[in-house]
């Protein structure tokens, strides 16, 4: 027998423990000792729970109401939703309390400083705007190819790929949708999106603003409104507002000389018009597994965005109970460009300033000064950016507002902003490229000047890597990222399709993880590895699963069907395995509600956040039942859980993981009276169940 087979069948030996450590070292020599020695060490076992293994899966921008509007839950549950609060009728119709959801036109016009509650009024005619076509006119997929689709995406069920290849607008951008019932003449509040003949669950439709003052500015927040059921005092009244008056436009250009609010021909509007107020109805069909799923196991409807804006912040979130800032790239903060250019002597590298300034431009009602993700590369003339706030300095845009509402509540907040720290707010690529090079300091003609420098910021990955928990990140189509880390000629459907996400994946942003090898080799996995670890018994103890753009459920970009396909695929693959579904716990959920409206509460934790509700199902053979939980709870409720699970300790003495648990009155279970408070998320789970 040669070695080679000595040591197969020591290991298989190992694993039914018929073969101890010593017997192993003298069959295969003292080579492999290192191995054994630290899978001996690791913690993986060393549970609170039965729960040995936790898949995170994070899908994109969908709030709860969006889509368990007219959810019903079994006997002797409740939830809160558009149906329950009677905002809506079940059959999509305004309801008899139809006004708790009623939107405001507003005014906060230059000079004025940005304004959290601007003075309102009502919609002209009490109609909102138009809601605007957006989204894939035909489908993402070159000839509605299912060949291509099959190609080009491996993270859906084979009945799923009909919906990657269909669902296509077939309207011109930037108008009126006519799809929707009603289109013109919506009433200010929620409208239900689908109908039985012109826009179906399975169609693209377009995506409101999700970015950080915007998304504070919607909430209409005054501690002055605050009462013992709603302490916040905000009441989510600017939706439309907002994203027709700035949007996701601006990225510091000028507001164009024709622009209006409403969408008229020949003139300029943010492309959204009310796009935030829709959402599905599931008593007509739509959501159909994620209504099984919460039908069958557990639901939170208290469970919310960790920060208020998009993909990139509430990632950072989720990965380290933090947010972090610019730096020299080794940990120490600096200043980010302020109109300035550049990496000097590139070609047309361009004068930006990534500090945001939501203050009104001259001239305009509501128009942010320097707002947004930027333009250009170190090829093109680069511009606009403004994406980072020094939020312990008052006398920067935006800042004030903010900080003052936190310190007038009842129990004032504390905004959790280190002096001269310029955190990051919006969407900038990580400092690290997926094969470990600076992306910072690349000035490649195909790489963005909009990239945050290597973070020093410790994250929940060097929680567990310390405390040999094992763990992974499982980034869809992070194998052909790899190779070509501008994605110019990527994958099967041709050139620039940004199907992996950069900005999704909070551990690509750290030098403690990316500039190592053999630590981001260890750790960086592609979703097809996930399925290989699922069908061989190899899963970590921690997984977080990111989908690729084109099966994210991203509004206009993609579509919550085809989530539900990538969720559904791992949620099999689990099921089918005994071995991993015994100890297993799949937590669903989104990054950020994607501007979507939401009727629930929302606790202000610090300068940050929270934002509004997002879903959250968790499946495991320990939270079945159809219970829904109603704790405070947001991301860093999951390292909550994972600390909590694994004996782990907070991530850092600043991090939100050091909030405690929520303590709530017996007559209203979603308003902590302890805040700030957030759950661990024990309580969808029964424990006794199963064994």
């Amino acid at each position: 027998m040669s070695l080679k087979q000595i040591a197969s069948r020591a290991l298989r030996s190992m694993r039914t423990g018929l073969v101890t450590l010593a017997m192993f070292q003298f069959a295969v020599g003292s080579s492999f000792a290192g191995v054994v020695e630290d899978n001996r060490s690791t913690k993986d076992a060393d549970t609170r729970t039965p729960i040995k293994h936790v898949i995170v899966i994070i899908g994109e921008n969908r709030t709860f109401d969006h889509v368990f509007a007219t959810y019903i839950p079994k006997r002797g549950e409740s939830v809160w939703n558009l149906l329950s609060q009677g905002i809506i009728n079940a059959d999509g119709t305004p309801g008899p309390k139809f006004k708790l959801a009623e939107q405001k036109a507003a005014s906060d016009a230059a000079p004025d400083a940005f304004l959290l509650s601007p003075p309102k009024t009502s919609f002209p005619g009490n109609v909102m705007p138009a809601p605007l076509v957006g989204g894939a006119k035909d489908s993402p997929i070159p000839g509605d190819s299912l060949t291509l689709a099959q190609q080009s995406e491996n993270g859906l069920p084979s009945d799923y790929y009909q919906y990657l290849i269909s669902g296509g607008t077939g309207l011109t951008s930037r108008t009126p949708d006519t799809r929707i019932t009603n289109v013109n003449n919506l009433p200010p509040g929620p409208f239900q999106l689908t109908n039985s003949s012109t826009l179906d669950y399975n169609a693209y439709a377009a995506s409101p603003v999700h970015r950080f003052y915007q998304m504070w500015q919607q909430l209409n927040c005054s501690a002055k409104r605050a009462t013992k059921s709603n302490p916040s005092g905000c009441n989510s009244k600017l939706f439309p507002w907002v994203e027709t008056t700035v949007g996701a436009g601006a990225n510091g250009i000028a507001q164009p000389s024709n622009f209006s609010t409403d969408y008229a021909p020949g003139a300029v509007t943010t492309g959204e018009g009310s796009t935030a107020m829709g959402f599905y109805n599931m008593l007509q069909g739509d959501a159909p597994y994620f209504k099984k799923l919460a039908d069958q196991y557990a639901m939170s409807d208290n469970f919310h965005q960790s920060v208020q804006g998009g993909t990139g912040a509430n990632h950072i979130m989720l990965g380290h109970g933090d947010m972090i800032f610019f730096s020299d790239g080794k940990g120490h903060a600096a200043k980010p460009p302020h109109n300035q250019e550049v990496a000097s002597g590139t070609p047309s590298a361009g004068i930006v300033d990534q500090i945001e300034n939501p203050n009104p431009a001259p001239g305009t009602n509501n128009w942010y000064t320097e707002d947004g993700y930027g333009g250009g590369s170190f090829g093109s003339p680069s511009y606009g950016g403004g994406s980072y706030s020094d939020c312990a300095d008052l006398s920067q845009p935006g800042v004030a507002e903010v900080v003052t509402y936190l310190h007038s509540l009842k129990r004032p907040v504390k905004a959790n902003c280190e002096k001269g720290h310029y955190y990051l707010l919006n969407n900038y690529n990580p400092g690290y490229f997926g094969n470990g090079n600076n992306a910072y300091t690349d000035t490649n003609a195909n790489n963005t000047v909009f990239t945050i420098p290597p973070s020093e910021v410790r994250s929940i990955g060097d929680e567990m890597s310390d405390k040999k928990v094992s763990w992974k990140y499982y980034g869809d189509q992070w194998n052909n990222y790899v190779p070509d880390p501008y994605q110019l000629n990527y994958g099967a459907i041709g050139t620039n399709t940004d199907e992996y996400c950069n900005i999704c994946n909070p551990f690509q942003y750290d030098t403690s993880i990316m500039a190592d090898a053999k630590v981001r080799n260890a750790h960086m996995k592609d979703t097809t590895d996930l399925y290989h670890d699922i069908q061989n018994n190899s899963l970590p103890a921690v997984s977080f699963v990111k989908p690729s753009g084109l099966v994210d459920g991203h509004p206009a970009s993609s579509k919550l069907n085809l989530f539900e396909g990538f969720t559904k695929k791992i949620v099999d693959a689990v099921k089918s395995n005994p071995e991993v579904w015994k100890d297993t716990a799949i937590f669903i959920t989104f990054d950020e509600g994607g501007g979507y409206y939401d009727s629930g509460f929302i606790q202000p934790l610090d300068y940050f956040g929270d934002g509004t509700r997002i879903p959250m199902l968790v499946v495991s053979k320990y939270s079945t039942g159809g219970h829904i939980a109603h704790d405070y709870a947001d991301h860093v409720s999951i390292l909550k859980f994972i600390e909590r699970n694994w004996k782990l300790q907070p991530v850092t003495k600043r991090s939100r993981d050091n909030f405690p648990n929520p303590k709530a009155e017996w007559d209203n279970p979603y308003v902590p009276v302890n805040g700030p408070a957030i759950s661990d998320m024990f309580e969808l789970f029964d424990f006794g169940r199963g064994r």
